[in-house]
């Protein structure tokens, strides 16, 4: 494969210390960009490890192998540090230190390194040094007892809002800024990126609306929550499901008129009556099949969607027409995104195998003490 892509972040050198969730997909991210990632993956590998064959996450890096409690094994990881622009960790507070790899250590090889480290309660805080996953994470920030019908207990996003919204694209934009002052000066600096701050971020603009006035701090009774009859899901006669999302005047009047409903329109700005608007919208949208209802939305501004699996999103023929998915080495998986018109993205090599590139770093980078780990 490549040594180094041909996206906006060709020649930036990046070492991912091994680990799961967020920290991959953020160096995924950065490898997409074209940056030249090196995973330092550990022997024996990880715990809830995806089969490194089927692990995209990993597309688009090489990969080595280190023990980092080894004796000579920090030094290896050192020795990457000093010729890399960007070094990933995610670690638990403290690890990296430990291990002789921390930001201090590094900066000492390598002062302009940007450190950035993905946890999910942070560096500091009562929390920090305690395990958790992505569901507590959301849960403290509010995001989670957002998500849900209001008399069921909070629906699970699966760890796309925490792990890779409020963790992985945080860790990156902290990255690149970082970057983008330490050539401007010279200097590294660490970045906390927290799972917890991201997604706490992410709802900014929902506590602003609720300081407002205009959002209740409860699930299901808000304009974006589902609570909205215009904004929601609606089964169809075939058990499928259509997303519906109407939310000016413009876009609910053909909405309102492709379904059939128009006498219900006036409901639309009374609160009171949402639920008799949800039942009547619910009604007519079990007369018809998914693919009948995406059939007569399709091309109109009424803002109605099929909801689609994973197996066939690739399908739909805007995202097709998109190339949004790509085929690689045999797995469908989403395209690198976002698009750029001078520097162009793409996948270029499959989910790097654990110390199989060795070699090929070792050169690349002038650091023949790599070898010493071949497996």
């Amino acid at each position: 494969m490549a040594v180094t892509g041909n996206g906006p972040l060709a020649g930036v050198r990046v070492v991912e210390l091994a680990g799961i969730g967020p920290g991959p997909f953020a160096a995924m991210l950065l490898a997409d960009l074209g940056a030249d990632v090196v995973r330092v993956d550990r022997p024996g590998g990880g715990g809830l490890a995806v089969d490194p064959a089927y692990d995209v996450t990993n597309r688009n890096k090489r990969s080595v192998l280190v023990d980092l409690k080894s004796g000579d094994g920090p030094a290896r990881v050192l020795d990457l540090a000093a010729r890399a622009d960007v070094l990933v960790e995610g670690f638990r507070p403290g690890v990296a230190e430990r291990l002789g790899v921390g930001p201090a250590d590094c900066h000492a090889r390598n002062p302009r390194l940007v450190y950035g480290r993905m946890t999910g309660w942070g560096q500091e805080g009562p929390l920090a040094h305690t395990a958790g996953h992505d569901i507590a994470y959301i849960a403290v920030t509010g995001a989670l007892g957002m998500i849900g019908a209001p008399d069921a207990p909070p629906a699970v996003p699966a760890n796309l809002v925490g792990d890779y919204a409020g963790g992985s694209l945080y860790l990156v934009i902290g990255v690149l800024a970082a970057l983008q002052h330490a050539r401007a000066t010279g200097a590294g600096q660490v970045v906390d990126a927290a799972i917890v701050d991201g997604t706490a971020h992410l709802t900014a603009m929902i506590h602003g609306m609720m300081a407002a006035g205009g959002w209740q701090d409860r699930r299901g009774a808000n304009l974006l929550d589902g609570g909205c009859p215009f904004y929601g899901t609606y089964e169809t006669s075939d058990g499928r499901y259509m997303a519906v999302g109407a939310l000016e005047q413009q876009f609910y009047e053909q909405f309102t008129e492709l379904l059939g409903i128009e006498d219900q329109a006036p409901a639309r700005k009374d609160p009171a009556r949402w639920g008799e608007l949800r039942e009547s919208v619910a009604a007519r949208f079990k007369t018809r099949t998914r693919e009948e209802w995406t059939a007569l939305f399709e091309g109109t501004d009424a803002c109605v969607a099929p909801v689609l699996s994973l197996r066939e999103a690739p399908h739909h023929p805007h995202l097709a027409a998109r190339s949004t998915f790509t085929d690689f080495g045999g797995i469908t998986q989403p395209a690198p995104a976002p698009r750029f018109s001078a520097t162009p993205t793409a996948v270029t090599g499959g989910p790097a195998r654990p110390g199989a590139h060795t070699r090929s770093v070792a050169a690349d980078w002038d650091v023949p003490a790599l070898l010493g780990e071949e497996s």
